[in-house]
C-alpha cells in the first residue's frame, strides 16, 4: 500500500466529514487507506463516519488520549509506505497526495513534508513552515520582531522565512495539521512523543527527524485549506501554553532555558495589560448578499429562505467565477462554493485568489446536506445546515 491518511478526531463533525470526502477524492488513484481515529466525541462524528464512509477505518478510543498517543494509535494500524498526518479541519485538492508522493520519491534521507497551508479566508498560514524555536527565535515570535524585521535573519527564523511561501525547500520544523512521511520513520521516531505538551509535538517530532540526518521539507505546490479554530486565538492562555511547550522541548532537547522563561513571563503580563485596553471586539457584520457558484437552479431558488437574505446565482457553466467576483471586492459579499460541480481544488484556488476583507467563503460539500467554512482563523467556523 503506498499511503495511510491518520485523521485523529475530537467533536468536529462536520468539519470531519468534508475532510474525509476530499481525502476519498484525492486517493481515487493510489492505493491507500484513510484511518480515522476518535478521541471519544460526543458529536455523533462516529456514526457519521459508519454511514457515509464505511471504507474508512475507524477507531474509537474510550477517552480523549490527546493528539500525540491519538495519531500513534492511527499510525500503528496503518499499513501504507508513506503516511500523513492530517488535521480534521482540512480540505485536500484532489491532486495534493499525488504531487506530495512523487515530490517524496525523488527524495533521499526524506523526513517530513509539509506543505503549503492556508485558512479559511485564503491568507497563507505561516506556521507552514518554521525554524528550531531556541530561546532567541521563540523571543523574536514572542514580540513579533519577524514582523518589524522579515528580512534580517536575526529575526526571521521562526517562520522560516527565507523561503518564500511560493517556494519548496528545505526547513527544520513543520506543523502537526499536515505531516507527510515513511511510516517506517515515524516508526523509527517512535512516533509523537506522548509526554508531549501541546504546541510542542509536532516541534518536537520535527526536530527529532533531523537529529537522525533527515531532511524536513516545505512543499509549496499544492495548498490545503485549514480553517484552525478558536484554540489559536493568542491571549493570556494562548501565551502560557506556549511557555510551557517551549520548556518541555528545550528540558528533552537542549538546558532549560532561564532566559527564555524570563521574557515569555514579561509578555504574558504584556498580554494581560494590552487586553485591559482592547475594549470589546467589534461586531461582525452579516454579508449584504450571497453568492452561490453552482449549476443546482433549483437549491439557488430555496437558499434565501435558509439564508434569510439575497441569493445571487451564478451558473457554474457559464460563469467564470474568478473574473465574476472581482466585481464584488469592496462589498460585504459571502460566497458559497457547490463541490458537486467545483473540484476541491478549485475550491481552494478560488478561496486563495480572492482573499478579501470583505469576501467570506464557504463550501457546500458533494453528498452533504451543510454549508461549512470560516471567517476567521481564531473562531470553529460556522455550519449551515440545509434540510
Amino acid at each position: 500500500m503506498q499511503l495511510s491518511v491518520i485523521i485523529l478526531n475530537y467533536n468536529v463533525r462536520y468539519f470531519l466529514e468534508q475532510c474525509v470526502l476530499s481525502v476519498q477524492e484525492a486517493i481515487i488513484a493510489l492505493d491507500a487507506e484513510i484511518i480515522v481515529v476518535d478521541n471519544n466525541s460526543t458529536d455523533n462524528s462516529c456514526l457519521m463516519i459508519q454511514e457515509k464512509f464505511p471504507s474508512v477505518k475507524l477507531i474509537q478510543n474510550k477517552e480523549n488520549f490527546g493528539f500525540p498517543k491519538g495519531n500513534n494509535i492511527g499510525v500503528a494500524a496503518a499499513k501504507g509506505k508513506y503516511i500523513c498526518i492530517l488535521n480534521p479541519d482540512t480540505v485536500v485538492a484532489e491532486d495534493t497526495f499525488t504531487k506530495i508522493l512523487a515530490f517524496a520519491e525523488e527524495k533521499k534521507d526524506l523526513g517530513i513534508i509539509g506543505c503549503k497551508l492556508i485558512d479559511g479566508t485564503g491568507s497563507f498560514l505561516p506556521e507552514s513552515k518554521r525554524g528550531i524555536p531556541t530561546p532567541w527565535v521563540a523571543f523574536t515570535k514572542v514580540l513579533g520582531l519577524y514582523k518589524i524585521f522579515p528580512k534580517w535573519k536575526i529575526f526571521n527564523q521562526y517562520y522560516a522565512q527565507h523561503i518564500d511561501e511560493n517556494e519548496s525547500g528545505k526547513v527544520e520544523i513543520l506543523v502537526g495539521a499536515f505531516m507527510f512521511m515513511k511510516r517506517e520513520l515515524y516508526l523509527d521516531l517512535k512516533g509523537f512523543d506522548e509526554n508531549c505538551f501541546m504546541y510542542a509535538d509536532d516541534i518536537d517530532l520535527s526536530y527529532r527527524a533531523l537529529l537522525k540526518q533527515k531532511s524536513n521539507y516545505y512543499f509549496h505546490e499544492t495548498t490545503v485549506l485549514h480553517y484552525k479554530g478558536e484554540s489559536t486565538i493568542k491571549d493570556e492562555k494562548y501565551m502560557k501554553r506556549f511557555q510551557e511547550a517551549m520548556n518541555f522541548f528545550y528540558k528533552k532537547h537542549f538546558k532549560k532555558s532561564l532566559f527564555f522563561s524570563a521574557f515569555i513571563q514579561i509578555g504574558i503580563w504584556f498580554f494581560a495589560f494590552a487586553k485591559m485596553f482592547q475594549g470589546k471586539p467589534k461586531r461582525k457584520l452579516l454579508p449584504e448578499k450571497y453568492i452561490f457558484y453552482s449549476s443546482n437552479s433549483i437549491l439557488s431558488e430555496k437558499l434565501p429562505a435558509i439564508l434569510k437574505n439575497k441569493v445571487e446565482f451564478l451558473d457554474f457553466k457559464k460563469e467564470k467565477m474568478v473574473n465574476s467576483c472581482h466585481v464584488f471586492k469592496g462589498k460585504k459579499v459571502e460566497i458559497i462554493l457547490d463541490n458537486q460541480y467545483v473540484s476541491f481544488k478549485k475550491c481552494i484556488k478560488i478561496i486563495e485568489t480572492l482573499k478579501d476583507k470583505n469576501v467570506t467563503f464557504k463550501i457546500f460539500p458533494k453528498k452533504a446536506n451543510f454549508i461549512i467554512g470560516s471567517n476567521s482563523r481564531n473562531d470553529r467556523g460556522q455550519i449551515v445546515k440545509i434540510e
